[in-house]
């Protein structure tokens, strides 16, 4: 993945994003950190196809996104926003959303989602409901957490199996020890595909082959993690905080 000089404007002559560049090799994970309104949000759905930018191209294994038909990049990326969106259909049926074929016309997709929904950790939750994973979400069923919705919706984007998947600030509901195991089942499950995550706990950003620090619409340090402690800079500030808190906490 490659974004080339990437600007993007809400408003006229006000650039979210600028003169933005940033290489991802296939198969790394990497993960996006910043203040708010730094526009980390904006690049990935702009990486993604669901944005234009005014100026600058991406390029998806050398070629301009734009030459790839939509039905290639749906099938090739996944996306998990900060909004989850749940249909009013059974669990099962929303965490399979992503397959061609329903589970009430082919059963053994079943299996599949209950791997899926373990790697994202919510499956013992789901096994805890009446009617388990055919408990109805929406208006006629269960009311889920906003921890147990963003797990479903990763629990539907890692049974897809994407060669792309992008987590947009998808585990700000769950707790530390849970977002930790989330990740080490996503390192364990997609190696030699390519992980983008927009994250702001040190735990997270550890585990990365590198980290993009954005602020101003600017990519302002790259690297990994353990360069980036060096540098001295925005990361390293938020992980002597972080410690210093956990420190204090404890």
């Amino acid at each position: 993945i490659e974004l080339k000089h990437i600007k993007k404007c809400y408003t006229k002559d006000v650039p979210v994003i600028y003169d933005f560049n940033l290489t991802i090799n296939e198969g790394e994970f990497v993960t996006f950190l910043g203040p708010s309104g730094c526009g980390k949000t904006t690049t990935l759905r702009i990486l993604i196809g669901l944005l234009e930018p005014d100026e600058g191209m991406i390029l998806l294994d050398g070629r301009p996104i734009t030459d790839y038909p939509l039905a290639v990049l749906h099938r090739d990326i996944s996306y998990v926003p900060q909004e989850n969106f749940l249909f009013s259909d059974t669990l099962e049926e929303n965490i399979a959303f992503g397959l061609e074929d329903r589970i009430a016309d082919n059963p053994a997709i079943l299996d599949a989602v209950k791997q899926a929904a373990k790697d994202a950790c919510i499956h013992d939750n789901i096994m805890g409901f009446p009617d388990e994973y055919k408990t109805m979400v929406g208006e006629r069923g269960v009311t889920l957490s906003g921890g147990q919705k963003q797990r479903s919706s990763i629990a539907r984007a890692l049974l897809k199996d994407s060669a792309i998947l992008i987590l947009d600030d998808s585990l700000s509901a769950v707790d530390t020890d849970t977002e930790e195991q989330i990740l080490e089942n996503l390192m364990e499950t997609r190696q030699g595909k390519t992980t983008i995550v927009i994250a702001h706990r040190i735990s997270t950003l550890q585990k990365a082959d590198h980290v993009a620090v954005l602020s101003d619409g600017k990519l302002t340090e790259y690297g990994t993690p353990e360069e980036l402690l060096e540098l001295g800079g925005f990361y390293a500030d938020i992980s002597h905080k972080q410690q210093l808190e956990s420190e204090l906490g404890s």
